[in-house]
């Protein structure tokens, strides 16, 4: 098993699959059993070529990047957060997510009545709502500055090229590991499964930070270090105890 740190409650996110509630429950693995671990693979910048560990792995939205979903996006309908979810089709994100369906397929059913939308004022209304959460962009350019190698590892469309055209998120780590380009999400196994194979790393040399608890939950079953975010503050303090920071 991986380890798990940091236990909070988040807010609903984009997709439906995404929308139970999630409950914050106590853990057996504590900051300082985290510590131990990761410190080891931190200490390894030896054994992988010289390349330095523990790699970090990255949620984007509501992680690194303000999720425009809850607030920017039922207004751009004129709708109310709860009629938007009522509306909209339960699977068309999620297949748009995954590579399933292109944007024209997902503006074809993204209602379950098939009305039609705007679709490029929507990907503006989005373009405009999406910024660093606060503290995180100085948190990475630290974690740059520290030479350590970063991956985004996302649920996330081809629509991510939005989010870098605006915030330009490669100058601190790679969209390696984007749902659309392997058709996978998590907390799907296979997904965290196909990283490690991709980075040729055991799973204690990766660390990995998500918003949402069952992404981090799922992250500790094939054995990766898992950080549940909560904010910049916190995260970093959690970077620091494991000896990344």
């Amino acid at each position: 098993m991986g380890l798990l740190v940091r236990v909070a409650t988040t807010a609903i996110p984009f997709s439906s699959s995404k929308l139970s509630t999630k409950m914050s429950f106590p853990h057996k693995t504590t900051i300082a059993s985290a510590s131990a671990s990761a410190s080891a693979s931190a200490s390894s910048t030896n054994s992988n070529n010289g390349r330095k560990l523990p790699i970090l792995l990255f949620d984007i939205m509501d992680t690194i990047v303000r999720d425009p979903f809850y607030h920017d996006i039922p207004s751009f309908f004129g709708m109310s957060f709860e009629e938007l979810i009522e509306s909209k089709d339960p699977t068309a994100w999620i297949e748009f997510e995954k590579g399933i369906i292109d944007e024209i397929e997902l503006s074809k059913k993204f209602f379950k009545d098939g009305r039609p939308f705007d679709l490029e004022g929507l990907k503006n209304c989005m373009r405009g709502g999406y910024s660093y959460i606060d503290g995180v962009e100085e948190l990475l350019n630290d974690l740059k500055q520290n030479n350590h190698e970063m991956h985004a590892f996302t649920n996330y469309p081809i629509w991510h090229t939005i989010i870098e055209e605006k915030l330009h998120i490669s100058k601190y780590l790679s969209w390696t590991f984007c749902s659309y380009l392997y058709g996978k999400r998590k907390p799907d196994l296979d997904f965290y499964l196909e990283v490690l194979t991709h980075l040729k790393v055991d799973p204690t040399s990766c660390i990995f930070v998500d918003d949402r608890l069952k992404n981090v939950e799922a992250a500790a079953e094939v054995g990766i270090v898992g950080l549940h975010f909560k904010n910049a503050k916190l995260l970093r303090e959690d970077l620091s105890r494991i000896s990344v920071l």
